[in-house]
């Protein structure tokens, strides 16, 4: 029988001392989707990041990163997803794969972006201090970049939390379990309140790493320009303006 949903229903739902113990309860569900997301955004940054940076320092790589952008917002998660099984079998690693592949277009557009954009008088004045390549991006680069990196890391963790609920479909863990499961039973309190979760855990995600920019970036920096970034991100737009 398909049940009513109802905001009694759903408080009833929340305060079950059913629903917040074993492997089926909500601390374990959300640790689980938790290891889900930090592994693909970690695995995201350490491919993404160096790529990015390194391209956005030489100036080179501009067709590839629209490429790279444009190819993110055309393949979907769950086609990857699906298409993974057979290789890596069910579980979370095919879930980890098809977040990890959500998460690299906008990290490394937003490195590429925010390296590239620096003016080529700081990279002058650098070099004229006898700082070296490496120096250079380190000291002078990546803190004036580091604005439109983490506005790329708030995207992308965003997008990964919301999108890790499809894990559930290959017998992975997660909070899309409640959905799933929900559905299967037609337990419509149940997803809802698995719905819910997951909104609250995407924006505390949204809210923690915007906290951690306004403390990491200094305020003249904190509002960068995306016209670049939406120019990377339309399909037909020019990309000869990006490279030398």
């Amino acid at each position: 029988m398909t049940s009513r949903v109802t905001p009694s229903s759903i408080y009833d739902w929340f305060t079950s001392s059913a629903n917040w113990r074993g492997r089926d309860g909500i601390p374990h569900r959300l640790a689980e989707h938790l290891s889900i997301c930090g592994v693909s955004l970690l695995v995201a940054l350490i491919v993404a990041l160096p790529i990015g940076i390194a391209l956005g320092h030489l100036r080179r790589g501009g067709i590839f990163a629209q490429n790279v952008a444009n190819l993110g917002r055309a393949i979907p998660s769950l086609a990857i997803l699906i298409i993974a099984v057979p290789f890596v079998g069910i579980g979370a690693r095919p879930a980890e794969l098809a977040l990890t592949v959500l998460a690299i277009p906008p990290l490394l557009t937003n490195t590429y972006v925010g390296m590239i954009g620096i003016d080529a008088d700081v990279r002058d004045a650098a070099r004229g201090l006898g700082m070296t390549g490496w120096q250079t991006v380190r000291r002078a680069e990546l803190p004036l970049a580091a604005p439109l990196i983490l506005t790329g890391l708030r995207t992308a963790a965003f997008q990964v939390v919301a999108t890790a609920t499809l894990a559930a479909l290959v017998a992975s863990g997660g909070l899309g379990r409640f959905i799933i499961d929900g559905l299967a039973v037609r337990d419509n309190v149940e997803v809802v309140c698995g719905s819910l979760l997951v909104v609250a855990l995407a924006v505390s995600v949204e809210v923690l790493i915007a906290g951690l920019q306004r403390v990491l970036v200094a305020a003249p920096l904190r509002h960068p320009n995306r016209s670049t970034i939406d120019q990377l991100e339309e399909p037909n737009a020019p990309v000869l303006n990006l490279t030398p």
